[in-house]
């Protein structure tokens, strides 16, 4: 059974989501500040996490950071803060999704699917492994290595890099990159893809000078090969 944990200090959200979920078959766990919060995560390993932000002891921000410190299991925000700067915080810190509340209880369950769905994508990936100058993707272990060394990625990241490496100097636009990495059922806007690029150039840069994630300005982005 998928086990979701539910961090967040407000009790009828929780029970509302929780009564919810169990209704439509998920084990539902939940924690109602952000030290508590983490402690269930690392007890309970739950497939997926609806994080709020203003939590008391530790906010949704911190305890973000620490489930990605170990972990890429997937984390969808759940706030009543709209602004854009607050939706690209969190997926600059490696959210999976975000939903402003109040919640339509639909839209959430709808959300949570597509994110699974990506995640299961992940873990049940051919194998397959591309390899650059100092560079190795691979899905089957879910792994990026630079220089040997292996680097932590969010899901997403990874087969974001991996698609454009695979497809290398092609260029794809910010809808097309939606499509094929994040799906159809994705409910984001295109800004997510900038934010993931931005992400992957900070863990990739200085890595070579053979290869490269290029913006090609007006049109999207590409995986770059240089010829010598």
């Amino acid at each position: 059974m998928t086990r979701i944990l539910i961090i967040d200090n407000d009790a009828e959200i929780c029970s509302l989501l929780r009564e919810y979920l169990e209704n439509e078959g998920y084990e539902v766990n939940i924690a109602l500040d952000g030290v508590e919060g983490v402690a269930a995560f690392r007890s309970s390993s739950p497939d997926l996490v609806l994080l709020e932000i203003a939590l008391p002891k530790k906010d949704g921000w911190q305890v973000c950071r620490e489930i990605r410190e170990h972990s890429s299991r997937p984390i969808i925000f759940i706030s009543s803060k709209s602004d854009v700067i607050e939706k690209v915080l969190a997926f600059d810190l490696g959210a999976d999704d975000y939903i402003v509340k109040p919640l339509d209880m639909q839209e959430v369950f709808a959300r949570i699917k597509a994110v699974l769905r990506r995640y299961t994508k992940h873990e049940v990936s051919d194998g397959e492994m591309v390899k650059f100058d100092n560079i190795e993707i691979s899905l089957q272990r879910y792994e990026l290595r630079i220089k040997n060394k292996p680097i932590s990625l969010p899901p997403k990241e990874l087969e974001l890099l991996y698609f454009l490496a695979s497809n290398y100097n092609r260029v794809f636009t910010r809808d097309q990159l939606l499509d094929k990495v994040w799906s159809f059922d994705y409910l984001g806007d295109s800004r997510t893809v900038d934010v993931h690029i931005k992400r992957l150039r900070e863990k990739l840069d200085g890595a070579s000078d053979k290869w490269a994630l290029k913006t090609v300005w007006g049109v999207g982005y590409k995986f770059e090969l240089v010829e010598d």
